[in-house]
């Protein structure tokens, strides 16, 4: 049991408070250290005063009370009811909103091994990300109950683990330790060293697991470049220095898989199922939808032998290895150009309540090929990022996307889809769209073909095909056309991008 107030008024007179904890003292008969034990339920309960809601002044340990004093209001509520010992079911946890099961890929542990807090213990596939599971306790692997492959449901046993005992989640010590304690942790509630699950450790923020997947890479947390909010280093910070260290190679998934369905191709002639998990299973929930949505297309031409020759430019005077310019920069950067006129093209809509949301982000998706099914990540906030920054930004994703380690942020929130089909082969597709957003781009590949000049001369030009997808619910063909037409005078004369860029 573990108090919890209700009602807080300010107790101003230290007098006050220290008579309340001699009450205290005189009324009620003190309890072990340990919890009480009932009906072999660990029960405990403990109650703390404040004053202005961070300086403790007294402690009190009784189950089952209920009292009101001085305008403050307190109530006794069960906590938490853990085995004193044993085996844990360890199940499969809410990875993310909507996701009802998920794909176990691979054990990072084996039966009868020792685990830690915050050791990974396997790593799973949802339709939206991959996920590493990580374990609660301290204690060694009593049971698996599943195999890579399996579709696991959320709530579903993963693995079971024999402990000798839970840490109570309120540790019971003496009164004026806990007082000193206490008072020392409150002391410094402004810092963010005190927030739950953002511990400091050598001056940077992160969480254990972060912190203990460096550690299975051997590096310092403190070399690792932060990404997340006030310099939180994430979990892909970790994976990308990793990787710049060369620590992390590619795994050997898409090899694995080819040799899966090789057979199917030219060793024999037999029947076979194939099962759709992660990527493909979400590609299937997504083309469903689709299939709703009444689509129009348009398609149009873009001269592109100016932005040929500002990608040339840009690699000639690239100085590093790390980054490749391309031409997809570029075209995601004009894109959110055109979108800052054409806010309907970047909104989406409400079919429930006929409402559509016209979004403020430009989160441009881009569609990816990857060995485990096709993927749309999208960029954040293009409005806001240079060239050079989108650049880096892909390259991020692609090589995540690539490795299967994208996390659930770099999947959602997209408003926008580019599918540049050009990149395989092909002038161009019609894409269908990414629900529940209500437009997206096919871009087929460059290729040089005649062209008449106004004299009626003949001469090669760089063409690019683009077929806009559109959802005619919300879109209209002449809506579109114009959005087209600006999109493609920034394609075509990319310094214009100078003349409106923030």
């Amino acid at each position: 049991m573990i108090c919890r107030k209700i009602y807080q008024s300010k107790l101003r007179n230290s007098v006050v408070r220290q008579s309340i904890c001699r009450w205290f003292q005189s009324s009620v008969a003190p309890l072990s250290p340990a919890a009480t034990v009932c009906s072999g339920k660990r029960i405990q309960s403990q109650l703390h005063f404040f004053r202005n809601s961070t300086t403790p002044f007294c402690s009190y340990n009784k189950p089952n009370v209920s009292f009101t004093l001085r305008g403050c209001s307190f109530t006794t509520q069960a906590a938490i009811d853990l085995p004193a010992g044993g085996v844990i079911d360890i199940p499969l946890a809410q990875t993310g909103e909507g996701i009802a099961e998920c794909e176990l890929l691979k054990w990072f542990v084996q039966e009868g091994d020792l685990v830690e807090e915050f050791q990974p213990l396997c790593e799973v596939q949802s339709d939206k990300a991959t996920i590493e599971i990580t374990s609660r306790y301290k204690g060694k692997i009593s049971q698996i109950l599943h195999v890579p492959g399996d579709i696991v449901k959320v709530g579903e046993t993963l693995l079971k683990i024999g402990i000798d005992e839970i840490p109570d989640p309120i540790e019971t010590s003496d009164a004026s330790e806990k007082m000193t304690s206490l008072e020392s942790d409150c002391s410094g509630s402004s810092d963010i060293s005190s927030v739950p699950g953002k511990p400091k450790i050598g001056g940077v923020s992160s969480t254990p697991a972060v912190r203990n997947l460096a550690k299975q890479y051997g590096l310092d947390i403190n070399d690792v470049p932060a990404t997340g909010k006030d310099g939180r280093i994430l979990k892909e910070d970790v994976i990308n220095y990793a990787m710049q260290k060369g620590l992390i190679e590619a795994p050997a998934c898409a090899l694995q898989k080819l040799s899966e369905v090789s057979p199917l191709i030219g060793g024999g002639y037999e029947d076979k199922t194939v099962q759709l998990r992660g990527y493909q299973r979400a590609m299937v929930k997504s083309m469903t939808l689709a299939a709703k949505i009444p689509h129009f297309y348009y398609v149009e031409e873009m001269n592109c032998d100016a932005l040929v020759e500002l990608k040339t430019s840009f690699q000639n005077e690239n100085s590093d290895p790390e980054i490749k310019h391309t031409f997809l920069p570029v075209l995601i950067k004009s894109l959110s150009m055109a979108l800052t006129t054409h806010p309907m093209l970047n909104s989406r809509f409400n079919e429930e309540s006929y409402e559509v949301i016209l979004k403020g982000p430009h989160n441009i998706g881009i569609a990816m090929a990857t060995p485990n099914g096709l993927v749309v990540p999208n960029i954040k906030n293009v409005q806001s990022l240079s060239i050079l920054e989108i650049t880096k930004e892909l390259s991020r994703l692609q090589k995540f996307a690539k490795i299967n380690k994208l996390s659930p942020d770099d999947i959602s929130g997209g408003t926008i889809t580019l599918s540049n089909i050009g990149g395989i082969g092909g002038k161009f597709g019609c894409p269908l769209i990414n629900s529940p957003e209500v437009a997206i781009i096919g871009m087929g590949r460059i290729q040089k073909i005649p062209h008449f000049a106004e004299d009626g001369n003949i001469y090669p030009a760089l063409v690019m095909t683009i077929n806009v997808g559109a959802d005619h619910r919300v879109l209209d063909g002449a809506t579109v056309a114009r959005f087209c037409n600006d999109w493609k005078k920034f394609v075509e004369k990319p310094d214009l991008l100078l003349l409106h860029t923030r």
